[in-house]
This record gives structure tokens, sequence and C-alpha cells, in this order.
């Protein structure tokens, strides 16, 4: 029983995985929404605020 469990469990992380690459390739590399990017790019997600980080860690510390 369990070793079911666990063949059926393995088989969801693979599909689960492959979608993932799918939906990765579709919205990034495609360009699906190109609205989405440019949200990002706005929000400053895509930002590099790395010494950001370091100048609030070094003034806490």
């Amino acid at each position: 029983m369990m070793k079911a469990v666990e063949r059926i469990i393995l088989k969801l992380i693979i599909v689960q995985f492959i979608f993932l690459l799918f939906t990765q390739l579709f919205f990034h590399h495609l360009n699906a929404f190109p609205e989405l990017k440019q949200l990002t790019q706005y929000e400053g997600v895509t930002d590099q605020n790395f010494t950001e980080l370091l100048e609030t860690f070094s003034e806490n510390y």
C-alpha cells in the first residue's frame, strides 16, 4: 500500500515539475504577457537591490 502511494506522489511531483517548466517557458521566453513583465519592472522586483540589503544589515548590527 505504501509503495503505491509513494509511486503516485512521485508521478505527481514529476508532472508538477513538467508543468512548472512549461509555464516558465510560456510566460518568460515567449513573452506571453508583456504587461506582467512591465509590472514587475515597475514594482522593482527585478532590480538588483543587493547593496541596499547590505546597507540595511550593516546599520542594524
